[in-house]
């Protein structure tokens, strides 16, 4: 989107427009409001399909503007990725637990990790591991961190509403625009009737003989001029037109067909004066309080310090405690199975001194049994039962020197406490100045809607007494011209003068909380 900022706006108000608003009229920053639920999703990109039809209120087009334009809803995509940091953070309390398997195949002479011993076989193992680790004390840096976090998704959500107010001020701020453009063309239209009756006029004086043909084609001059001002003018209504089309996210083709409610507008002259009905110092300390982006700056300030307390938490020493269970398998490891057999009859011996040796058979046996040793495969289940180990470590790092890191850490989240500070006064200082500003904007633009006014009253009756002497050809048509433009300024200076002051005037009322409305 690209339009230009006017040049007579405050240097504040037209960096806060963003580049929104037209000549006349710019936009600020707003009061805090409630943000509205998210509107349903639609491509990003596109205009969105359901649009209102017929004229427009302001209401209707802020309202429209709020739920469907690409920078309020990345604000609020914004907001939520801040959310999910914050769970993300609050998982980091939580222990870590995984499970860990591996299989593998070794080929020629590889040692048993079960039996250490060198075999000349093709070996196939698995190892599974379920371990899980917790950290006991860090510092507090975990949770400065999740502290941290919220204290960001607070300040994201008031970012939001930032931009929201943004949005219903340059939205406001398109809408007058246009109702200045339709009033500028509403004038420009009479004006050009009266002149085309003007040329008629001395047309008919000329074939008379009354007046001279220098004034015929001073008259035609003046038309062509007039006629000149009333392009002009439609130009500024379709310009406002898609200014105002952008800002609610609709078809540009529609441009031409978008029509608003111009609403009745007191004349600034009969209102109070502006130094009597605000108060600067009052709508600043209102706007104070209620600024989305002064929360948002004081809550970074805060997050700020918590990023301090974390920089300060790797002074101090970690503890975190391991524990897990472990079991393997090896294809070659095998199982030896003890079985009994079949008794066998041994003699038994009695001394019999007579025989050689002094022993002889009795007439006795004894049956002994025979113990039978059998290699069988060793299951795959019963080993992972008969290897499984359980283990349990603490760890405690304690830092005495890391290369200064942590000292530098923390005197660069020092400097990044002062630094987000000094961006909360440069908040507070930008908004004071534009209340300030806005209040001298009404302010004068009542006094030179008054003068105007004054003045257009004045050169009405000149112009009227120089339209008579110029038809009775007591006057030039240079002069008379001159009396035309003189009032022709008179009058776009007093409607460009009302519209701003209705602007500024709304733009202090949205300070104080008040609704935007016409």
């Amino acid at each position: 989107m690209k339009a230009t900022i006017p040049l007579f706006l405050p240097r504040r108000l037209r960096a806060v427009a963003g580049g929104l608003a037209l000549s006349g009229l710019a936009a600020g920053p707003a009061a805090a409001q409630t943000p509205a639920a998210a509107p349903a999703p639609t491509v990003l990109g596109t205009p969105a399909a359901a649009a209102p039809t017929g004229p427009w209120t302001l209401q209707a087009a802020v309202d429209y503007a709020l739920a469907h334009n690409l920078t309020v809803r990345a604000s609020d995509l914004n907001a939520q990725q801040q959310l999910a940091s914050v769970r993300l953070n609050r998982a980091a309390l939580l222990p870590s637990l995984g499970f860990n398997g591996t299989q593998g195949f070794n080929f020629g002479t590889n040692r048993d990790p079960f039996t250490n011993q060198f075999q000349q076989l093709n070996v196939r193992t698995n190892n599974f591991t379920l371990s899980g680790q917790a950290t006991i004390f860090s510092g507090f840096q975990l949770r400065n961190t999740i502290k941290q976090g919220v204290l960001e998704a607070e300040a994201t959500r008031f970012d939001v509403e930032k931009a929201r107010n943004d949005l219903s001020l340059n939205v406001a701020s398109s809408f007058l625009q246009l109702l200045l453009a339709q009033e500028l063309i509403r004038a420009s239209e009479a004006r050009l009737s009266t002149t085309q009756a003007q040329v008629s006029r001395s047309e008919k004086l000329l074939k008379a003989g009354a007046v001279a043909e220098g004034n015929v084609l001073d008259s035609r001059a003046q038309l062509a001029g007039e006629e000149r001002t009333l392009v002009t003018a439609q130009n500024q209504l379709s310009l406002a037109q898609l200014s105002l089309v952008q800002l609610l996210n609709l078809d540009p083709a529609t441009a031409s067909r978008f029509t608003v409610v111009a609403p009745t507008l007191p004349d600034p002259s009969t209102l109070a004066p502006a130094s009597d009905a605000l108060d600067p110092n009052a709508t600043f300390e209102i706007a104070r309080q209620r600024q989305p982006e002064i929360k948002a700056a004081d809550l970074r300030v805060a997050s700020a310090q918590r990023g301090l307390d974390i920089a300060r938490g790797g002074y101090y020493p970690r503890l975190t405690v391991a524990g897990g269970v472990q079991t393997g398998f090896s294809s070659v490891r095998t199982q030896a199975v003890r079985t009994v057999g079949d008794p066998i009859a041994v003699p038994v011996l009695q001394v019999n001194p007579a025989v050689p040796g002094g022993y002889s058979a009795s007439p006795y046996v004894l049956l002994s049994p025979q113990a039978n040793v059998t290699t069988l495969p060793y299951n795959f289940f019963d080993q992972l039962a008969d290897n499984r180990g359980e283990f349990v470590q603490f760890s405690l790092n304690v830092p005495i020197l890391n290369g200064l890191q942590t000292r530098v850490g923390v005197q660069r989240a020092q400097i990044s406490v002062q630094q987000a500070a000094l961006r909360s006064e440069q908040v507070q200082l930008q908004l004071r100045q534009t209340i300030q500003q806005s209040y001298a904007d009404a302010l004068a633009a009542q006094r030179r809607y008054a003068a105007s006014s004054r003045q257009v009253e004045a050169l009405s009756l000149a112009f009227r007494n120089a339209e008579i002497r110029f038809n009775n050809g007591l006057l030039n048509g240079t002069d008379f011209n001159i009396a035309r433009n003189n009032l022709t300024a008179a009058e776009s200076d007093m409607i460009q003068a009302k519209y701003e002051f209705f602007f500024r005037y709304k733009v202090l009322d949205f300070y104080q909380g008040k609704p935007l409305a016409l």
